[in-house]
């Protein structure tokens, strides 16, 4: 299985806080990206490619693919930051045998059917009960912006 060393929870994907504060923090080499939507754009792809840091390798797959990319031989080289816009991917990861190091809940605006939750996250009924699922699978899910703020747990908040 790919090296996953952070995997975070994002609606911007890369972006100031993912390139200055995140990926130096956890020495990241690869930034892989899991969405449908985005993995079937190449301008969106192409721009994604483009915010990250020049030595740093972005892939963006579908959840199909990501799990089959994700699945494939761990390289202790490779440090990957996994980024998804919703935790109801990483439920659907772990459903597919992807072993995640804990999911960072970070910017997820207002939309649609979400509320506020804590802080910058806005969930929607589907995407609390996609966090229930992985904090059940014992997987450690928490609030952090970034890395010098206070993590702030949620499971008091399910």
């Amino acid at each position: 299985m790919k090296n996953i060393v952070f995997a975070r929870v994002d609606d911007r994907l890369i972006h100031g806080e993912v390139v200055t504060a995140w990926t130096p923090t956890y020495s990241i080499n690869h930034i892989i990206i899991i969405d449908d939507i985005v993995a079937t754009d190449p301008f969106q792809k192409r721009v994604l490619k483009a915010l990250a840091p020049t030595k740093i390798r972005v892939d963006a797959f579908t959840v199909v693919e990501g799990i089959k990319e994700l699945g494939r031989d761990y390289n202790e080289k490779e440090r990957v930051l996994l980024l998804t816009k919703s935790p109801i991917v990483y439920a659907k990861l772990v459903e597919g045998g992807i072993e995640l190091p804990q999911v960072n809940l970070g910017g997820m605006g207002i939309r649609d059917e979400r509320k506020p939750f804590i802080k910058n996250v806005a969930c929607d009924e589907k995407e609390i009960e996609a966090i229930r699922n992985i904090v059940e699978k014992g997987i450690h899910v928490f609030y952090q912006l970034v890395p010098e703020q206070r993590l702030i747990e949620i499971t008091n908040l399910l």
